[in-house]
Order: structure tokens, then C-alpha cells, then sequence
């Protein structure tokens, strides 16, 4: 029987539609990484949200492994190389958690087009500030969405009833102009954005793609959205751009070094925690109640569309 092995808090949908197609499923959530290279041998498959790389060391351990299911959009903690010289199937689920990242990353923007977060804290503090906290609106504004896959074409639809021009560029797509957004060159979304939000994956070149040089390059102060992968930022060169005025205010869900202690270790943690232009999200952005099922459902989905 071919045998399934959860290694990470999954919704119950999958587990229950695995096994319904045949599958022995063992959910053990709690599961370490030793523990799994111990009997990862016995399995046809493996799924795993964020806990550990699923890497050379996991497939060495695992000869009888067909497909590795990632509960998230992305695949960068599964060495795809590997996966793909063994033949390995790779599914993961970004369908399912796509309007929660559209969801978020429209929420940060307006967040701090209008100051919700400083204008809050000031108000709990006997502050009451009205022209300090004047706000911008969204309609008329130029927003640049880098990547055009699930994630920038929710945020897209998203801003819809906004009243904005939405520009996307992605380098490994054309011809993608939709209802909701029109296709455009890098070229023009540094010289026409009012706003930049990147849902692009974290590869070899992305990784810190966007750095001191990146923002220079820009023509007009810019709010500045991540909810895709914190390593594709500098987050100096994101302090640097709102000390220069480049970034009127940045909205991150994803940091390049995440989690404590490690990020409070960082030499720029404190000036980004104490600049009021900052909103920060714990890396939330496609973690909701409802994506947490639908992920599940969608990758039990793909499953069944496998073949060994």
C-alpha cells in the first residue's frame, strides 16, 4: 500500500481524502526531523508545510519516495533538482491560499496609506494628531505588481473596485493582460508606480534582487508591499529608501532573517522595528482559517490527479 507520511500541522481534508483514495496515511505533526529520516524509507510520499528542507539528506533516507505535497504556494524548501532527477512528483497548492495573500497585501496598503498603525498608537497615548496622520487614497494611483501568477493576479483582482491602474511585469510570462491588470516592461513600472507589491518566488535569482540599487531606480516616492519571500529583500535597502524618501511606507509580511531569537540578532532589527513607515506581519499573509482548509483540499486534489 502506498503510505503518506504528515510531518506538519495539515487541515484534516487531506489526510481524509488520501485515504479515501487508498492511501496509508500516518499524520504525525509533532514529528522531528530525525524521527522522519528514520523512517522516511517506508513512504511514498511526504507533505510538509514549513517545518524542515526537504533535502538531499531527506531523499537519501527516502528510495521508495514518489511525490513530496507542500501545504503552502511556494517550493523553496524542497530541493527540486533532486526531486526532478529521481522523478519526483511535486505538488503544492497556491490556489488555496492565494485570496488570503491578496487579502493581506491590500490591507497593508491601506494600512499605511492612512496610518492606521501610527494614528492608533497615538491615540492610546493621549495624541490627536489629524494632519500628521492625512492619509492617500487609492483611486487614480499606478500600482506595480511584480509576478503575475496566482498571488499578483488576487492582489490584482483584489484592488479592482479601487479605481486604480494596475501594471504587471513578469519575466517568464506574456502575452497575460487581463481585466484586472495590463502587462507592462520593468521599465515602465519603475518610472509610473505609486505603489510596488512583489509576489515572485524565492530562486537563485531572486534572492536579495531587491537591494539599494533596485530602488534607485524608481521615479516617484513608492508604498512598498512584500507578502512573497523575505530573502528576495534587503532590509536595508528598505530603510535606506524610506530615509531617502524613495518608500513612503512599507507593508512586510516576510523578513530575510524570520523568527526569534535570529531576527532580533539582525544589526538593522531595531531601526526597523522603531520606524512608524513600517508595518510588520509575522509571515501571515497565506495563513488564514479558510486557506488552511482550502490548502489541504487543494493538494488532495492534485494528489488524485498522480499517477506511479
Amino acid at each position: 500500500m502506498n503510505r503518506i507520511l504528515i510531518v506538519d500541522d495539515l487541515h484534516p481534508a487531506f489526510k481524509e481524502q488520501a485515504i479515501a483514495m487508498g492511501y496509508q496515511v500516518d499524520d504525525e505533526p509533532q514529528i522531528t526531523r530525525q524521527q522522519t529520516l528514520d523512517k522516511i524509507k517506508d513512504y511514498t510520499g511526504i507533505a510538509v508545510r514549513t517545518k524542515f528542507r526537504i533535502d538531499a539528506e531527506i531523499f537519501a533516507a527516502a528510495p521508495n519516495l514518489k511525490f513530496v505535497a507542500r501545504a503552502g504556494a511556494g517550493l523553496d524548501n524542497i530541493d527540486d533538482k533532486i526531486a526532478f532527477e529521481r522523478n519526483i512528483e511535486l505538488i503544492n497548492a497556491p490556489e488555496g491560499n492565494c485570496d488570503a495573500v491578496g487579502e493581506h497585501a491590500t490591507g497593508l496598503l491601506l494600512s499605511l496609506m492612512n496610518n492606521f498603525r501610527r494614528a492608533d498608537i497615538e491615540i492610546r497615548n493621549g495624541v490627536w494628531d489629524r494632519e500628521g496622520n492625512r492619509g492617500y487614497e487609492l483611486k487614480g494611483k499606478k500600482v506595480g505588481i511584480i509576478g503575475y501568477g496566482f498571488m499578483g493576479q488576487s492582489f490584482a483582482k483584489k484592488l479592482a473596485g479601487f479605481e486604480v491602474d494596475v501594471m504587471a511585469y513578469d519575466k517568464y510570462k506574456t502575452g497575460f493582460s487581463d481585466a484586472f491588470a495590463r502587462e507592462v516592461s520593468m521599465e515602465e513600472i519603475v518610472k509610473h508606480s505609486d505603489v510596488l507589491s512583489l509576489h515572485i518566488p524565492l530562486t537563485a535569482e531572486t534572492r536579495q534582487m531587491v537591494d539599494d540599487e533596485y530602488f534607485y531606480h524608481f521615479k516617484k516616492p513608492i508604498f512598498f508591499i512584500n507578502t512573497a519571500r523575505g530573502e528576495i529583500v534587503n532590509t536595508p535597502a528598505v530603510l535606506n529608501a524610506i530615509k531617502s524618501g524613495k518608500i513612503l511606507g512599507a507593508g512586510l509580511d516576510v523578513l530575510q532573517t524570520e523568527k526569534f531569537p535570529a531576527l532580533g540578532e539582525q544589526a538593522w532589527y531595531n531601526e526597523l522595528k522603531n520606524n512608524d513607515k513600517v508595518i510588520l506581519t509575522p509571515h501571515v499573509g497565506g495563513w488564514t482559517f479558510d486557506s488552511y482548509r482550502k490548502i489541504s483540499e487543494v493538494l488532495a486534489e492534485k494528489l488524485s490527479g498522480l499517477s506511479f
